[in-house]
């Protein structure tokens, strides 16, 4: 009888210790939600990661194009410098004006 009353006692400390121990982990500066928000940092990071590593991959095939296609470079320095080839012509238009918004009554 004696230790049945022991072990129950020791049951009982152990439930209490580990509800302390929930109670801290919840509670703590280094506790769950921490760890919650800490994981979801993560998972931003990686998506940023993610999209940047599309955006190197993109870059390095404009990069190998412009190497290898002569005509690729050339369109690319006429666009950026605005050059014209003998013959052509460019046309300038004027922006169009933006409607006025209509009057309340």
């Amino acid at each position: 009888m004696r230790s049945g009353k022991r072990w129950m006692r020791r049951v009982l400390i152990g439930l209490g210790c580990a509800g302390l121990y929930g109670l801290v982990l919840f509670q703590s500066p280094q506790g769950i939600p921490t760890l919650m928000e800490r994981w979801n940092e993560v998972k931003s990071l990686e998506a940023q990661n993610a999209a940047l590593a599309r955006e190197i991959a993109a870059q390095k095939e404009r990069i190998e194009r412009l190497r290898e296609s002569p005509s690729e470079q050339e369109y690319l320095i006429r666009k950026e410098l605005k050059l014209l080839r003998e013959g052509e012509t460019s046309f300038i238009l004027p922006d169009q004006p933006k409607p006025a918004p209509a009057a309340r009554p």
